[in-house]
């Protein structure tokens, strides 16, 4: 591999795994020359560079590499599908972990249990390099932590309506208090017939 240029995209404020979103483009105009750049679309920041003729290799070197590339093709692709189900079952370890620290005190025994015990396997399953183990262990993970997921929100939602009960009765109690009213009526007749006795 031969370096043509370097650049750096700066000042990116901090933010969770994922959370960031760069979009990198890459130019070749009629010419030969090549513009790369590289945006944060969160920030706007934006970093670019345009490499010239000069810094181009010869065409011995384009050949040499075009066929290097042929010929590791297959391998390249074997690389690309592990480092892809390594980012995925690094992303799903995350997110399954955090989900453990957030709602812990509701997710049940059993359920924590089958967590733990398919974050062991697709941990054992990363110590390696079969990228299908990798994918395997990943979608039985996801499997649990959707199931998971399922029993916090219908325990959401059970709470929810629980909540909505009561406080119906609550308010129906309120309501018919309410139509209890507490008064004094006063004959506007008799209040003159005193008025004009005492005059």
């Amino acid at each position: 591999n031969k370096t043509l240029g370097k650049f750096q995209l700066v000042d990116i404020p901090p933010a969770p795994r994922g959370v960031p979103q760069i979009e990198v483009t890459f130019d070749i105009d009629a010419n030969g020359i090549v513009h790369v750049s590289a945006k944060d679309r969160g920030t706007g920041k934006e970093q670019s560079m345009t490499i010239t003729g000069q810094s181009a290799l010869p065409k011995e070197d384009i050949d040499r590499m075009v066929h290097d590339a042929e010929a590791f093709a297959e391998e390249d692709r074997k690389r690309r599908v592990e480092a892809d189900a390594r980012n995925n079952a690094d992303t799903l370890l995350y997110s399954t972990e955090k989900l453990v620290r957030d709602n812990g005190d509701k997710i049940s025994a059993e359920h924590k249990a089958r967590l733990e015990e398919s974050q062991g396997k697709l941990r054992s399953a990363l110590e390696g390099s079969d990228a299908d183990a990798i994918t395997t262990a990943t979608d039985d993970l996801m499997r649990v932590s959707q199931e998971v997921g399922q029993a916090l929100y219908a325990a959401g939602a059970a709470d929810q309506a629980g909540q909505a009960t009561t406080g119906g009765f609550a308010g129906s109690q309120a309501s018919s208090d309410d139509d209890i009213v507490d008064a004094e009526v006063v004959d506007e007749g008799e209040d003159r017939d005193d008025n004009k006795g005492a005059a």
